[in-house]
């Protein structure tokens, strides 16, 4: 069974593209030729949509970022078409990133995990986001699962909304946040039996958002055995310089993901919203994305 981090490095070299895209669809900014179908049986325009974008990006990158939150309002249907998703991804050769963000106790946590990372069949996703609010008990179930099942998981570290330093950049009493604390403790989970690969790091990895160019810099210094998945680039602001510092200095550790910025592209057209053509447009957003991120991995130092 092949470790997820190697799996994901691979993917990334074989890309040459160190990036992820995040399909979060929302029905009212469809195309225009799935309005009626949306109008009609909303899980199915997603469906079409989320299919059409698969399509477009598969060949710029490695792995998709999938959020289930798009998809629940519309119920069993909604959940169908996720999964659905999943299995569509993989089939064009992606790695998926299940953005659930769950975690719970007990028994509860228990099952989330094994939904979403130990079933053995093609809507499972290769690695999901996870909460660390509850602790180890919160988590535990999904390192045991990724480990068994050669999946991964990226904990929560620091994440790009606006009022999440109200708790992440709590000061401690020894001068650190909240949120270098987690990195720390992230990292001990990480380095755990059987969680590190040949290339070197955890299937467990991090959701770091550079929305703090200094924390960034010591979070990357903790946790040096974790892949960042970094959002924030693109609709969300983050900066060049931002972004570079969640990569090692070799290039590697981080795969960063953008959505909006690339799976809306087609609104930009002047031809919007009659653009027929919107798959292009994605797919080209997607490639310039992708050549951005390259650079970003060989800036020097600041």
């Amino acid at each position: 069974m092949e470790h997820f981090a190697d799996r994901l490095l691979a993917a990334i070299r074989e890309k040459n593209a160190a990036v992820c895209v995040g399909l979060d669809p929302l029905v009212d900014r469809l195309p225009s030729g799935l309005q009626e179908t949306a109008r009609r049986n909303p899980a199915e325009a997603l469906s079409a949509y989320g299919r059409g974008v698969i399509e477009a990006v598969a060949g710029y990158v490695p792995a998709i970022k999938i959020n289930i939150a798009f998809f629940e309002p519309f119920g069993a249907e909604g959940v169908r078409v996720y999964l659905e998703l999943i299995a569509a991804a993989k089939r064009a050769g992606l790695l998926v990133i299940g953005d659930i963000k769950r975690a719970d106790i007990g028994h509860s946590t228990t099952q989330y995990a094994f939904a979403h990372l130990a079933v053995e069949n093609a809507t499972a996703a290769d690695a999901v986001t996870v909460n660390p609010y509850l602790g180890w008990d919160g988590v535990e179930p999904f390192v045991a699962a990724a480990r068994s099942h050669g999946r991964g998981l990226f904990v929560l570290v620091q994440t790009s909304n606006p009022s999440a330093a109200q708790v992440q950049g709590l000061q401690l009493t020894d001068g650190s946040t909240v949120c270098h604390a987690v990195a720390r403790l992230v990292q001990g989970w990480a380095a755990g039996d059987g969680l590190v690969g040949r290339g070197g790091y955890s299937c467990i990895g991090a959701v770091v958002s550079p929305r703090d160019l200094p924390s960034t810099v010591r979070i990357r210094e903790l946790m040096p055995h974790c892949i960042f998945l970094v959002p924030g680039f693109g609709a969300q602001g983050r900066t060049a310089d931002e972004v570079a510092k969640c990569f090692r200095p070799d290039g590697t550790g981080a795969i960063v993901t953008a959505s909006r910025s690339v799976i809306y592209a087609y609104e930009d057209s002047p031809r919007h919203p009659q653009d027929a053509d919107w798959q292009s447009r994605v797919a080209k957003a997607c490639q310039d994305f992708a050549s951005t991120v390259r650079g970003l991995q060989t800036m020097p130092p600041a």
